[in-house]
Formats: C-alpha cells, structure tokens, sequence
C-alpha cells in the first residue's frame, strides 16, 4: 500500500508538471515600459505633484563591462551559468524560511526574476509562482543564458526611477554603464536587494546596511575568482551622487511624493516595483493652506537671512513637521528648499540627534512608573536635583562614571525639576533617568512614538540627553502623544489610494494609550513653563496656549524645537551639513549668529506656522488632568494676572517693541548682547543656588528702590519682594512678592533685572546708564548691586542637546 501510494503520488506528480509545461505559454512582455504617472494630491483634491515615468534605455549585453556582470551575479545568483532555470531546494528552502519566520525569502533565480518582471508582475500568489516555474523553464530551452542575463540587466529596478543598468549607472554616477568600475558596478548589484533601503544618498542612515550588502557583493565576487584579493582589499565604497529628479518636482513636491511612497511601501500597501509602475491616484493627508504655510516661515525666519558670503550659511538645512493630535494626520511636512537641489528630505531622515527635544520623555516616564528618588522621595515637577556641572550620575550602587556637562558648563546648585526643564540642565536630566530607570525611558519613548530601531536609543543615563537621531517626523508623532493626552494611533501620510478605479486598502492601527493622561498632561504642565518662560519664549508668538521643548545637537549640529497647541503638534530642526560631502556640520556663525538654538530660529518658525495654521480657530487651553504635584506653581492663587496672555503683558520681556519673530523682543534675543543667548530665560527667576529655607536677602540698587525676599528652599526665589517706588516689574502685577524686570519708574531710566546664572539678578540699565538695578535673593548674602548701564540683561541658560 505504501509502495502505491508512492507510486501514485509521483505519477501525479509528473502528471501535474507535464500539464503545467503544456499549458502555460511563455507570454508577451508586460507593459510596464508604457507605465502611467502617479498622481499626488492635497487632501483638498488638489493635485501635488506627478510621478512614475519609467526610466529605462536598453543596452546590449556587451556594452555593460564583465566586473558589473560578476557583481550582479555575485549578489542575486552566483550559479546562474550552471544552474538550470529553477532551483527546487532553493525554492524550499525560502519557503521554510518565510513560513518559520526567518524572513520572507523568493528562492528564485535570476531566470525566474526576469521572467517575473518582463512576462509577469510583482503579486505574490501561487498562481504567478506557478506561472513563473513553467515559463522560466520554456524560456531557459529557447533563450541562451547571455540572452536572459541581458534582459535581467535592462529589466531590474534600481531605485530613483530607474529600470536597468543603464539608467542607474546615470542615477547613481552620472555616466554611462562602460564607464562604470567594479567598485560602483558592485553598489549597483546591491541596490536590487532593496533600492530605497540601500540609497546611501537618500537614506544616509542606512549606510551600514548598504555597506555590508556591498561587501557582500565583492566577497562573492572573490569566492568565485572574479575579483583578486589584493583589488578587493583596495576597494572603497564609490559614494553615489544625489540624485537628479525631474523638475516637476521641485520645491516640496518631490519631498512629499518621497515621503509618500515610502510610507506606502513601508506599510506594505504596494511594493517599490509596482508602485513604480505607475497608474496610482494617492490623496494625502497634506492641507495646501499649511503646507504653504510652513514654507513661507521656514524662508521669513532662514533662508531670507542666509547670505552667500558667509560660508557657514551654506550649511543650512531645515526640517519640519505637523500632525493633528487627534487624527494623527500629517498636515504639513518641509523637506528643505528645493527638492532639485536638495535631495533628502530633511523632515525623514533620521541621522542628526534630537537633542533636549527627547528630555519630557524622560519626566513622562517617571510620572507613569511612580519613580522615587535615590532617598525615596516621589519624583514630581517640584523634586529637587543638583544642577551642578558634571555632576557624576549616581546608581543604586554608588557613581556611574557619567557626568554631563550643562550648557556653557553652568552649575545650578539645587533646583527644581520644573526649572531644570525650563533651562534644559543636564545633569539634573542624565540623574532623573538613572533613577527612573534606562530601559524604562526607553520604553516611554518608544510607546510615545519615537521607533524602536532609532539609532542610538540605547537604555543607558546618556538617552536623557537626546543622543538619539530620530526624524523631525518621528518627533511630531511623539509630541502628539503627548498633546493627545497620552494617546497614540500611528500617523498617516496618505488617506486614500485608487488605481484603475479601485481603493487599496489602507492599514488600520486603533487609537491606544501609550501613557497614562496624568504622565503625559502633567508633562504638558511642565512644557508649558518652557514656552512662558524658559528656553521657548520665541514660541509665544503664535498667540495661543503653547507646550514645547528646544534642544541642540552634539557640537551644535542641529537645533530643535517641538511643541504643541490642544489642536497641532509641530516640530522643526536646523541642521548643518556641508553640501559637497554630505557631513553634517556645526551651525556656529550661520545665518551671521553665534550659534543657533532650539529657542531661536526653530521657535520662531514654529510660532509663525502655528499661529498661520490655526488662524480662524479659536484659541483652547489645554485640558489637563496631572499627577499630584504636577500643578503649576510660579503663580500665587492671588495673582489674577498670571501669564494667560500668550505673552502680551509683557512677562518675561525687557521691552515691548517687535522681535523678528513678531513677538516682544527680549535682549536675549540679541547675540550681540555678552553671555545672551539664542534661547533666554524670561521668568526673572534665578536658577537657584544652594542655600537654607526662608533666607532674607536684602538690597538696593544704585538709582532708586530697594527690596527684600525671602527664598525658598533651595534657593529659588518666589518671594522677591517689590521695589520701593519703583513700580511694577517688567509687565508682572504689583503683588508682594514679585521680582523680575525692570522697576517702570525706578531710576533714571529703571534697572533691567538679568539672570547670570551664577549671581542670582544682574541689574542693567536700557539706556548706558546705571539705572535702578537691584539683584535679589542670591542666598546666603542677599543682595548684588550690579547696575552696569549700556547693556541689556536677560542674560540666559542656553539649552544643551
């Protein structure tokens, strides 16, 4: 019986191949070399841009020199001369593969991909499998080998457009195909693996995979003596040009079809090849209204000020992104200038750290874990920490051998973790983290949004800091977590997509909480405090309520800011790389500034886009529900004038005339100012400097007005007493107990109140005088007269990472 069956079994067996051989005809050529555009559109209806002409121009087999022949055969099937048209074990063996997990593998050979994509097309189903068994079996009796390696060569995609070696080699390089050496011929033949993966040029922080799929490549090439060992050890990687796109898509266009197609291959709606193809009808989720928007402040706050002169101008890049928190729509998204002269997009790419941008994930992780101090008290915006510079981290076992440096090297003493927020200070963040744990913040991050795969995210104290390198992209879906109230649903690019009449159907992720409500609200809380009066003042400018965060890249290499409104989360990045070679570059000097911070240019794009793109709606506070502790605490229960102005009563400004942003200006807004910077502080608070609760400082200034206060613990003073005859201070109301500014009427002109960092208050006089300067609160001896006239103060923290 067992014998028979067998028997049976095999005769079926060779009856099935016989039928398949005589059924299945070797096709005509699809028609892919006629492919139809794809059509982008706003989510309006209005079209974006055009796309999909295949890019090809066949070339005969001996034009196309033999290294890039062996490269090609190195990479995709090294036994394609001796082997028959199929292989049966490979094909097995690739389905036990893909079936056990090991990652979904064809098993073809370079006989089948050909038949694949000249007679067939991409499906994956059993019935194009099958097909494509039988036809490459019938075209390998008809068609000698060199022929069939010829159509492999000419039919293959390649990534940016192009079908064949010809087009790639004027892709990639810029020449003709037997201009090509073995060293590009072998990025070439790696690039079939995954071209948009392996794009170095687009995607620069996938060069690692591409080079190990290019040494891939040259090592094959050896094992099967096409290429010696002492050429192959003289190899460097041929780095490929940018590439040159059409210019129908020019300015964002090219941007935003780039973006697209990646989201839609990434989310496996249509494969790379098929997409390709063309014919698809793609409506975004883009809003034209705010996708202008964005341009026009990127260009009033960046490129209008850059100047050919300056070198360090060259530099310059910008990113930015916007999603409607509740939907999770992408409604706006800049690339950079100009996609023809620009070709990555600087909103995708995920290669420039993101800075102090990522540190309300570490306070949001604490909040959602409980987290307690290393002396077991509840971890809450009022815990107090050691801002010293290069404080070394310490863990449950004593020192960990990390000590950040704060910005500028400022040691902060005892502060608060809501200022410490407020003046982005390192050591107090590097700390939170080690007592919140690593793994946890890591953990927050990548619920929040933040991809698990970011380079750099590692579970170590130094992730408080933002060395990671996320996108600008990744950022706003994070920060509309956090503007959700904790809740998360992944963004989407795209809303709908046709062909042919038909609707593809899109991936479906259901809205969940990522955090709790109380972690992220009371992150908010906190945020809030940045805007109003910490590194993010330029931020007010959009008029509305406002929650964000600014950060600055190691070696200042890019400058962040990311924040939200109840109704956008927004984030934008300047980011220095040198145009001729691709490495990124420190933004010192450029558009004619010191140094460039999250609180400068990036705030200032963002309050300009965000009061555009709301411009209609009503202004909504934000709704929040935080964890005990969490409240916000500057203003007294009395004090009916809090900051709920966006600004407009002049806190934290030195006077009222028009910044560049459209805001009050501050005099930290001037980098001519010494030790201004980019990203002021504007609550008239000192950082706090170590000293016992409920010390009275006292002092006078040299005009007129004197003052006494009393400090908090740890040295924050909340209780600065007012001046005598001078007024209010600096917008704020005349309650006892405020400090900040300058006194309306005090001295000749009135003394400006800076912070220094150092000293506590550092009164300056507008005029070049020495006005009615008064310090206050410094600790244990009180009061500083400063009154140096000529200068304005505001002196600030600049953020760090």
């Amino acid at each position: 019986m067992v014998l028979g069956a067998s028997l049976l079994f095999a005769l079926l067996l060779l009856g099935g191949f016989a039928a398949g051989y005589l059924l299945v005809d070797i096709p005509p050529a699809n028609s892919a070399a006629t492919a139809q555009s794809n059509v982008y559109l706003y989510r309006d209806g209005t079209q974006i841009a055009r796309d999909g002409e295949v890019n090809r121009q066949n070339v005969r087999l001996s034009r196309i020199p033999l290294p890039v022949r062996h490269a090609v055969l190195a990479a995709e099937d090294r036994d394609f001369h001796s082997e028959r048209a199929v292989d049966p074990k490979a094909m097995v063996r690739a389905a036990w593969n893909t079936v056990t997990g090991k990652g979904r593998q064809s098993g073809s050979t370079i006989t089948q991909q050909y038949v694949k994509n000249y007679y067939l097309g991409q499906e994956r189903t059993v019935t194009r499998k099958v097909r494509e068994f039988f036809i490459a079996i019938k075209l390998d009796r008809e068609q000698s080998k060199a022929d069939i390696l010829e159509g492999y060569l000419n039919t293959s995609y390649f990534g940016r457009n192009a079908y064949g070696v010809q087009a790639a080699a004027h892709a990639y390089y810029g020449k003709d195909i037997s201009a090509l050496d073995t060293a590009e011929g072998a990025y070439l033949a790696s690039l079939l693996n995954a071209p948009s993966a392996y794009d170095v040029a687009a995607h620069p922080e996938n060069r690692p995979r591409a080079l190990a799929r290019w040494n891939y490549t040259l090592d094959g090439m050896v094992t099967e003596n096409w290429l010696t060992l002492s050429d192959r050890a003289a190899m460097i990687f041929p780095m490929p040009q940018s590439a040159g796109p059409a210019t129908g898509l020019s300015g964002q266009r090219g941007y935003v079809v780039q973006a697209v197609e990646d989201w839609l291959t990434g989310h496996g709606v249509v494969d790379e090849r098929t997409l390709a193809r063309g014919g698809y009808r793609i409506t975004t989720t883009l809003e034209r209204g705010k996708q202008h928007a964005f341009a026009a402040a990127v260009d009033r706050h960046v490129m209008s000020r850059r100047d050919s002169g300056r070198a360090a101008d060259r530099n310059v890049r910008v990113g930015g992104a916007s999603i409607d928190p509740a939907s999770g729509r992408v409604v706006a998204m800049y690339g950079g200038i100009d996609y023809t002269r620009q070709y990555v997009n600087n909103a995708t790419r995920r290669d420039y750290q993101v800075g102090s941008t990522f540190k309300p994930f570490v306070l949001a992780a604490a909040v959602e874990h409980g987290s307690v101090t290393r002396d077991g008290r509840r971890i809450t915006p009022d815990t107090l920490y050691d801002g010293t510079d290069r404080r070394q981290v310490l863990g449950s076992h004593g020192p960990t051998g990390y000590a950040p440096e704060n910005e500028d090297n400022v040691s902060y003493g005892p502060l608060s973790l809501r200022l410490a927020t407020d003046h982005s200070v390192n050591s107090v963040y590097a700390q939170l983290a080690q007592d919140v744990g690593p793994r946890r913040v890591r953990e927050t991050a990548v619920a929040l949004g933040v991809p698990e795969s970011t380079p750099d995210l590692t579970a170590t104290p130094s992730i408080a800091l933002g060395v990671a390198t996320a996108s600008v992209l990744d950022m706003a879906e994070a920060y509309a977590t956090l503007a959700n109230h904790g809740r998360r649903g992944t963004y989407s690019l795209v809303e709908r997509v046709s062909r042919d009449g038909v609707e593809l159907e899109l991936p479906v992720v259901p809205v969940r909480q990522a955090v709790s409500r109380e972690a992220a609200d009371t992150t908010t809380s906190v945020l809030m405090g940045v805007v109003r009066r910490g590194s993010g003042t330029a931020a007010l400018s959009a008029g509305r309520p406002a929650a964000g965060k600014t950060g600055t890249a190691e070696g200042d290499r890019a400058a962040w800011f990311a924040g939200y409104t109840p109704e956008l989360a927004t984030v934008v990045a300047v980011m220095g790389q040198d145009p001729d070679t691709g490495a990124q570059r420190s933004l010192y000097g450029a558009l004619g500034l010191p140094r460039i911070n999250g609180g400068g240019a990036p705030a200032a794009i963002w309050g300009e886009f965000t009061a555009a793109a709301l411009a209609g709606r009503q202004a909504r506070d934000f709704e929040l529900t935080v964890a005990e502790g969490g409240d916000e605490s500057f203003y007294s229960s009395g004090d009916s004038s809090a900051d709920t102005s966006g600004g407009a009563s002049g806190d934290a400004y030195d006077d009222l005339s028009a910044g560049p942003s459209g805001a009050p200006r501050r005099a930290g807004d001037d980098p001519s100012v010494p030790g201004a910077s980019e990203e002021p502080t504007g609550d008239g608070r000192s950082a706090g400097v170590a000293s016992p609760p409920n010390v009275v400082g006292t002092g006078t200034g040299t005009g007129t007005g004197s003052g006494t206060g009393s400090v908090a613990e740890g040295g924050v003073p909340v209780d600065g007493g007012v001046r005598t005859g001078g007024g209010t201070t600096d917008g704020r109301p005349s309650t006892p107990g405020r400090t900040g500014g300058r006194p309306v009427d005090g001295g000749p002109d009135g003394g400006r109140d800076g912070l220094d960092g150092l000293d506590g208050w550092e009164g300056r006089a507008p005029d070049g005088t020495d006005g009615a300067g008064t310090t206050d609160g410094r600790g244990g001896d009180g009061a500083e007269p400063q009154g140096t006239g000529g200068q304005r103060g505001w002196q600030a923290h600049a953020d760090r990472r």
